[in-house]
């Protein structure tokens, strides 16, 4: 059969489906359910939230959209479709979920998603911040990237953004490996926390040096706060530090065009990143040029549920605290976190220790707290910090 029989027959099928489904609705059959479209941002950035859900009975959003009150009840409206309107709301980036009759679930209208640790959320995006929104300017890429990671004896995953041009040009660039926290995991930083999206706009600006961003998978194993075990927070975070030394960073330096001397070579996590941040670049100081840590420290090192029996951090990393040429060459150790974050105290106990043992250390507590919306700023501010000399 010919290629103009064959598109004449689909298209015959598909107009006799077409008359059928009409006539099904004639007859009081097959009622196709209303278009839905969720969420609608208006131009006052106040966003209605709409779900089709006949049969339900009650349906509330829940996320991190502030205090809703009874706003974040939706209400049935024609057609079985629930609605509910929320904001005005800041730009930016927003993880909710529309709990059905007490199930969470992604919202069907919305494609648009976010990984946390265990789960998906449905992704909001709220224009009209200058560097957190997509503009018209050069793009990077942003690549899902399997490895092997021989430590656990198993594949994991990865994110990882190059800068504009760099599959179409030559030379190596500096690298940032950037950590998210404990909720959280590899596709965090590049979702909600809008990483590429920040340093395509500051690249295009001038304002910070084109770089490769590597955003690794910061869990080992389910997560769970508790006593010492297989699964134990503690555990979890020597692993992550054997992976990131054994398999992300060589996977990164064989597969990607990076240079790999000390002042091309930045850390940086927020909350348990921040923590992973300081436990592997003491322990490796002479490989990390530039620190950053947001909203975070070394747990424990303040008092509170983080603070275990033995040796102290300090006393445990006291020949690299004070030994005085690893920090000849380190370019920059940068804190920041908000004034209203539960880590507040840890952030400047841990900047206190640095400092007594001879490290110069930017900090600045900002308004906020342990949320995304600051984490995004972080990133805005120190990323320009970075490969200057470059």
């Amino acid at each position: 059969m010919s290629r103009r029989l064959l598109l004449f027959a689909a298209t015959s099928c598909l107009l006799s489906a077409a008359v059928d489904v009409h006539a099904q609705e004639r007859r009081g059959g097959f009622t196709p359910p209303p278009v839905v479209i969720s969420p609608e941002v208006a131009a006052d950035q106040t966003v209605t939230f709409r779900i089709y859900a006949p049969k339900a009975e009650e349906i509330r959003l829940s996320g991190d959209l502030g205090n809703l009150g009874d706003a974040g009840n939706l209400v049935q409206g024609e057609q079985g479709v629930w609605e509910a309107k929320a904001g005005p709301l800041a730009p930016g980036a927003y993880r909710y979920h529309l709990v059905v009759d007490g199930v969470a679930t992604v919202d069907p209208a919305n494609p648009a998603t976010s990984e946390s640790n265990g789960n998906s959320w449905s992704l909001l995006i709220v224009p009209g911040s200058e560097f957190c929104d997509v503009r018209d300017v050069p793009h990077g890429a942003l690549a899902e990237v399997a490895y092997r990671s021989e430590t656990l004896g198993r594949f994991r995953r990865m994110h990882v953004y190059t800068p504009p041009g760099y599959e179409s040009g030559e030379g190596a660039f500096p690298v940032l490996y950037l950590l998210h926290g404990a909720m959280d995991s590899d596709d965090s930083w590049s979702t909600v926390g809008r990483a590429g999206v920040i340093l395509d706009n500051l690249i295009a600006d001038g304002k910070a040096k084109p770089m490769i961003v590597v955003m690794p998978h910061g869990h080992t194993g389910p997560f769970r706060f508790g006593p010492p075990g297989e699964n134990s927070f503690e555990r979890q975070m020597r692993d992550f530090a054997q992976d990131f030394a054994n398999d992300i960073r060589p996977h990164i330096e064989r597969t990607y065009r990076v240079k790999t001397d000390r002042g091309s070579r930045a850390l940086a996590g927020l909350s348990m990143g921040g923590a992973q941040t300081l436990d592997i670049a003491i322990a490796n100081l002479k490989d990390y040029g530039y620190l950053g840590v947001f909203s975070s420290g070394v747990f424990g090192i303040a008092g509170g549920p983080f603070t275990a029996g033995g040796p102290s951090w300090e006393e445990r990393n006291a020949a690299v605290l004070d030994d005085a040429a690893l920090k000849d060459d380190l370019k920059l150790v940068w804190f920041a976190t908000g004034r209203e974050d539960f880590l507040l105290e840890t952030t400047r106990g841990t900047v206190k220790a640095l400092e007594k043992h001879g490290f110069s250390v930017t900090y600045d507590e900002t308004d906020g707290g342990h949320t995304w919306p600051i984490w995004r700023d972080y990133l805005r501010d120190f990323a320009p910090l970075l490969f200057q000399d470059d």
